[in-house]
Order: C-alpha cells, then sequence, then structure tokens
C-alpha cells in the first residue's frame, strides 16, 4: 500500500467569512462592498406618513399614558384588579363592574377601548388599540393574545397605515395566543381555540380554530339546574 501524499500544488481551502478563528483574514460580510441581496423594493418607506391618523389625546398625555403602564401596572400586586381598572378609566376608557386584569396586559390608546362587566384580560395581552376596540360581558381575553386594529396597504408604495375596530361580543371566550385582525367581529358566545388567527368574522355559539380561523362546531354550554 503506498502512502497517500497530499497534491501541494492545490490551493488552501478559502475560509470562510465572519469565522471566530483570528487566523482567519477574509474580509467581514459587513464590509463596504455593494448589496448583493437582489430584488428592487416596491416599497419606499421614505414616504410613510400618518399624518392623518388620529390618535385621539395630545402627545403629552399619550407619553403620560404610557409611562402610567410601563412603571404602576407592573407594580400593581396581582389581585389589585380595581387599581388597573382605575388607571385606565382615568385615561378614559370605559370598564365595566368586576373586570379582572392581569398587570402584564398591554393597552396602546386606552380611551379607544371598552371592556364589558365581569370580563377578564389575561397576562401578556396586548389591546392594540389604533381604531376602537370593544369587549362585551363575561368574556375571557386569555394570556398573550393580540387584538390588532392596526394593518397597512400592501399595494401602497409608501405604506399607508390602515384602521378598523374590533369587536368581541357577550361571553366570547379567545384562548391563549390568539390574534385578531383588524375589522374583525366575534358572535356572542364563540370560543376561539388557543394560538388560532381571526381575519375574518366569527359566528355566534360556534367553536372555531385555525390559521386561518374557521368556525368548527357547536359550542354548547352545560347549565346547573
Amino acid at each position: 500500500m503506498t502512502d497517500y501524499i497530499p497534491n501541494q500544488s492545490q490551493e488552501p481551502e478559502k475560509p470562510i467569512a465572519n469565522s471566530p478563528n483570528p487566523e482567519i483574514n477574509d474580509r467581514p460580510i459587513s464590509d463596504k462592498r455593494a448589496n448583493t441581496l437582489t430584488g428592487e423594493s416596491l416599497v419606499d418607506l421614505r414616504l410613510y406618513n400618518q399624518s392623518k391618523f388620529d390618535r385621539g389625546k395630545p402627545g403629552w398625555l399619550i407619553l403620560l399614558w404610557w409611562f402610567v403602564q410601563a412603571i404602576a401596572f407592573p407594580l400593581t400586586p396581582h389581585p389589585f384588579n380595581g387599581i388597573r381598572s382605575g388607571l385606565l378609566r382615568l385615561f378614559g376608557a370605559k370598564i365595566g363592574r368586576g373586570v379582572l386584569i392581569r398587570p402584564t396586559a398591554r393597552f396602546t390608546y386606552p380611551w379607544k377601548i371598552e371592556i364589558g362587566d365581569y370580563s377578564w384580560i389575561g397576562d401578556d395581552v396586548v389591546l392594540y388599540s389604533l381604531d376602537r376596540i370593544a369587549i362585551g360581558k363575561h368574556c375571557v381575553i386569555s394570556q398573550k393574545s393580540y387584538l390588532c386594529t392596526g394593518t397597512h396597504d400592501s399595494q401602497d408604495p409608501a405604506f399607508g397605515l390602515i384602521t378598523a375596530s374590533v369587536t368581541i361580543n357577550n361571553g366570547v371566550w379567545i384562548a391563549a395566543d390568539c390574534f385578531i385582525g383588524p375589522g374583525v367581529e366575534i358572535g356572542a358566545n364563540a370560543l376561539i381555540g388557543a394560538r388560532s388567527s381571526v381575519f375574518e368574522n366569527m359566528p355566534a355559539s360556534f367553536i372555531c380554530t385555525g390559521t386561518p380561523c374557521r368556525p368548527r362546531c357547536q359550542r354548547e354550554i352545560n347549565k346547573s339546574s
């Protein structure tokens, strides 16, 4: 058997750029060479303009609310729902009786939010209220769900802002980690299954699941005698 002798004339393998090996001197990817990513952007974000969007309150009050929410909400003890409801009312939200709101819930503009009696807003729920969000009585918005009233025009090179309200009728349960899109209305007593994404209206008294969310079967409530 003969020993293997490498071909000394072959060039060594070129090292990988941005390698942690200090012996590699190849130029990093982040240098000033021309951008090699392909395709011309159809959107020019320099044209974005939301001057026509009405936030509903002056800028100083919005900043004050964001400060209060960032500091006061997390510091309120878990069972002190009344304090959190009171803060929301102070900034214009319509909050019913017996509403439970967890300290980590977030409300963009409280003056555009209405929550009916005895409803629950879970941990890390986001009410992105660029437009009106109305939640009825005895509703449950479970943890990490996101109620979104804003989007953008996909055909507009200026990425124009579009807003539309979200309506959650009485007795609805939105399970954990759901997304509810702009313009959506959830019918009374519907159940939206965990991690569903809802982009259109859902009927009353149905169990609805999936991405995109679809009605699956009737929701039945066993009433005690």
